[in-house]
Order: C-alpha cells, then structure tokens, then sequence
C-alpha cells in the first residue's frame, strides 16, 4: 500500500494550508486558519461554494437549537461521545455569538430551533464569504479533488486541466454521499481508502421510505399531510421511540419531518429485518377507551366512514390510512378499529436512494483520526464535516456538528503546524 508522504517540510515563512470543500465544515476551519495568519486556499468542485448550505436554507435557515446542552448532545446517538468535545469548545451559543459578529441576528423560534432573522442563508454565506477574503482566503471553484500525487501534493482537475498544489497541510471537508448535484457525491471515499483509512459505509439519512401501497391510495393520497399523528418505532436495543408530528404521504411511501426524525431508526431495522414497524396515533389526545366506546354508538343509515368521521374525526388521508391498513372484519368491529386507530401498523420495505437523504449516516471513523481530527494514516490530513461517521435529525443539529468540527480541525491544524515547525 502506498504511503501518503509526511508533510514536514513546513514552509518556513507562512505555512499554507488547502481546504478542500466550501461548505460550513470546510469554511469554518478556513476562518480560524487564516485568523492565525495561515496561507488559506479553499478548493470546492462545484461553481460555487455553499451550494447545499444555501438550499438547505430555502425552506428556513435552521442553524442550531437552543436546548440544553444534556439533550442536545444526545441528538447524535452512538457517536455522541465523539460529537460532544467538539460542541464543547464550539457549541450552539458559540456558533450564534460568530453569526452575530457577521452582522446576522438570530432569534429562537417556539420549538427551540434558531434562525436567521431574515430565516435565508445567503445573506449570512455573503457576509462569511467577504470576511474570508478580506482575511485573504483565495476561494477556488470548479476544483475536484483527485487526491495526492507520489510526492504527497493535491491534485485536482479544473477547466484548465490537472493542477497540483503546495500545501502544508490539508483539511478535506467533502460531505457524505447524499445531494450529489450539490457536491456532496462520496466521490473521495476510494481516494482514502486506498490510503487505510477506515470508513463507514455511506448510508442515507433524513429521509423517507418506500411503502407498497395500492394503486388507489397512491392516486387518491400522494402529496398530502398526515397531521397531528404520533409515531412509534423499536430501537435495535429493544426500545420504544416516539415523536409528534406530521409527514407527507408519497407515490413511492412516505416523508417529512416526522419521518426523518425516526429515520436512523427505521433503516436500521430493515437492514436488520428487511422491513420495518412504524406505529401511528391517528387521534393523539383520545384515548382507545373513549374512541372504541365513540365507535360503539349506533349509526344509523349512515356510512361508516361518515360515522368515522362523526365520532372520532378521523377522515381524509387519516381515513384512507385506516382502509389501506386494516381489514374489512377489523374496520367493522369498534374495538379494533379503534385499537388500529391508536397503533396502525404501517410496513415500511427500504429506505429511499441516498441522493435524496437530507444527509448521510457512515464515512470517516472517528477511530482513524486523532483527537485533532488528524487522519493517522496520513499525518497532516484532517477530515471535517459530514463525511465524518455520524447523523443526527434536523433540528439544526446537523449543521452544529458541522460548524464544530470544521472549528476544531482548523485548530488541530494550528496545533499541528506548530508542532511540525518546533
């Protein structure tokens, strides 16, 4: 296995350091590098830098979330105790405090996530773009990475060819694998493992899921909002999950916030089982005694959807839900049509193609990297962002992770540059 060369050659003047990735991670460790009078050059394939950080901001900038710290954390599952240092030294307050020194104010909406006062990326991705380059970052587009050549320098195709660059050290900020039209392709994944850099398999994340529904419902049903419904599913260790909300009926299954926010959990089981349980609460607030006993009363002429409709409020897509789910003897029994209302079983088969996630689970184990983000296959080479191997929801928990270790590769590369130089 070829060995990347150890960057020592420090250049005895002011080091210089590639960023490559314009994205928050990549961006962040480029700011606090060029705070400490590091040469910076940021190096992103797409024509633009923050391509998925300004569309991710479309629907409402959500940068972070002011809970406490005690839970926020644990919004990153099995690699919370990798995430938490890094929130630890550039955490949520941290990050609103830098938003508002780019002349962004913020505000905590009513479910605790925080925005942009303006709820837009772009106006924040102008100002951070204009500091760096009154700092002198030199921004490059439509540079792709192609990784290293024998003697250990960047590679990169361009519009006017390969090109190589000197760097002392490099920070890779790729992202995962999901998005590919905005740069986040997973592209780089065989460029380190040919390297022995461990990684994860790339696995969607944030996304929906595929259901084999009837030709009828899918008709009648695609597009609309389920809402308010509860939703349940089973952790690999045994245990019950459960979130409020609502998601969106799809032709091919289902999708949205709800969704996302048990995503992790759901993939797992069916990559486990083949399929996956999600239990929903049609009629949160109503308990299955007073919805059997609703049901139970007599209806007369009238039909029973209409009854439905009558004595529980259930009708419309929640309506069509029951009919696709339950059997005809089940929906004619109060009881159990009552039981099915409060836990109605929906089979989910897979997960949706990677490129449509909002982001991806897998990448750089945290194991190969030291505790500066440092690769230990390939001294002077720290990975930030999302192609390290975590996930979280939305909630502005992805883009804080984001956000903390592009910080602390930046630092992990002063560190190191000062060490390499002594």
């Amino acid at each position: 296995m070829y060995t990347l060369p150890r960057m020592s050659s420090i250049t005895p003047s002011i080091p210089a350091v590639a960023v490559i990735g314009g994205g928050p991670a990549g961006l962040m460790a480029a700011e606090v590098l060029s705070r400490s009078g590091v040469r910076v050059d940021v190096y992103d394939a797409m024509p633009s830098l923050g391509r998925k950080f300004l569309l991710a901001g479309v629907g409402g900038m959500n940068l972070t979330h002011a809970e406490p710290r005690e839970q926020f954390v644990t919004r990153y599952g099995a690699r919370r105790a990798y995430i938490a240092p890094l929130l630890d030294a550039f955490g949520p307050e941290s990050l609103r405090d830098w938003v508002h020194g780019l002349g962004v104010e913020t505000f905590v909406g009513s479910s605790g996530r925080v925005f942009p006062q303006e709820m837009k990326a772009a106006p924040l991705l102008r100002a951070w773009l204009h500091r760096l380059r009154a700092a002198g970052v030199q921004l490059h587009v439509r540079q792709r990475w192609l990784g290293w050549t024998e003697d250990g320098a960047p590679r990169f195709s361009t519009p006017q060819g390969e090109q190589r660059v000197h760097a002392d050290a490099v920070v890779l900020a790729l992202g995962g694998g999901s998005w590919a039209r905005l740069g986040s392709d997973g592209a780089w994944v065989p460029l380190l493992e040919e390297h022995g850099v461990t990684i994860a398999p790339l696995r969607p994340s944030n996304c929906g899921f595929d259901v084999a529904w009837s030709e009828h419902f899918r008709e009648r049903f695609a597009g609309q909002p389920v809402k308010p419904v509860v939703a349940y599913c089973r952790d690999a260790a045994g245990n019950e999950q459960g979130r409020q909300g609502e998601f969106v009926i799809t032709a091919t299954g289902v999708e949205g916030g709800l969704i996302y926010a048990l995503s992790a959990y759901l993939r797992d089981a069916i990559a486990a089982n083949g399929n996956a349980t999600l239990l929903l609460d049609l009629a949160p607030g109503k308990d299955l005694q007073q919805l059997a006993a609703a049901l139970a009363k007599p209806r007369g002429a009238r039909s029973l959807a209409n009854h439905l409709r009558r004595q529980t409020g259930i009708e419309g897509v929640k309506a069509g839900l029951l009919r696709e789910v339950v059997s005809n003897e089940d929906y004619a029994e109060p009881p159990r049509l009552a039981a099915a209302i409060k836990a109605l079983p929906l089979t989910l088969i897979a997960p949706r193609p990677l490129d449509e996630a909002i982001s991806s689970a897998g990448g750089v184990c945290f194991e190969a990297l030291d505790e500066n983000l440092m690769l230990r296959a390939l001294p002077g080479v720290f990975c930030a962002g999302e192609m390290l191997d975590w996930e979280a929801p939305t909630g502005g928990y992805l883009l804080s992770a984001c956000f903390a270790s592009g910080h602390a590769a930046g630092r992990g590369v002063l560190a190191w540059l000062a060490q390499a130089k002594s």
